[in-house]
C-alpha cells in the first residue's frame, strides 16, 4: 500500500481571503474503536467551515481521518480532538464539525462542535425563498 495514516494536517493558501465563502467536505467512511469494548464504530464526518488564509489539503485530510481507525475513543472525544486538530492547521474564521455515528445497541450518536475566530462576524445570508 502507498499510502499511510498520519496525523499531519497540510494546508494551502485560500485563494479568496477576501470572501466569506463556505466549505463542505462529507467523510462517509470514518471509524475508531470502541475504548470500552475495542468494536469499530463508525460515523459519518460533515464538516464546513469559512477559511481565512489556509485550506485543509484533501488528501492530508483522509490520511488523518484515516489515523483513527485503530485508536479507541469516545465518540464526543474523538469529534472535539479533529475539530482543535482542524483548526489548529488552518485557523479558519469558522468551522462546525458534525460527527454521525452509526446505531450501536439501538443508540445513535451525533455530535456537533463549533469553532469561532475572535470578533468574526458572520456576513448576512440572503433568503432566496422570500424574494
Amino acid at each position: 500500500m502507498s499510502s499511510q495514516p498520519s496525523k499531519t494536517l497540510e494546508v494551502f493558501n485560500n485563494p479568496n481571503t477576501q470572501r466569506d465563502y463556505v466549505i463542505q467536505i462529507d467523510m462517509p467512511e470514518f471509524s475508531c474503536l470502541c475504548p470500552k469494548t475495542g468494536q469499530p464504530d463508525f460515523a459519518t464526518l460533515h464538516l464546513e467551515y469559512i477559511a481565512d488564509k489556509a485550506c485543509v489539503e484533501l488528501k492530508s485530510l483522509k490520511m488523518y481521518i484515516w489515523s483513527f481507525r485503530n485508536e479507541g475513543s469516545f465518540h464526543e472525544a474523538v469529534t472535539n480532538q479533529i475539530l482543535e486538530d482542524l483548526v489548529a492547521a488552518t485557523k479558519p474564521r469558522f468551522m462546525r464539525l458534525k460527527a454521525i455515528f452509526n446505531v450501536r445497541g439501538g443508540v445513535y450518536t451525533t455530535i456537533i462542535a463549533e469553532h469561532q475566530q475572535t470578533g468574526w462576524q458572520p456576513e448576512p445570508t440572503i433568503d432566496f425563498q422570500h424574494l
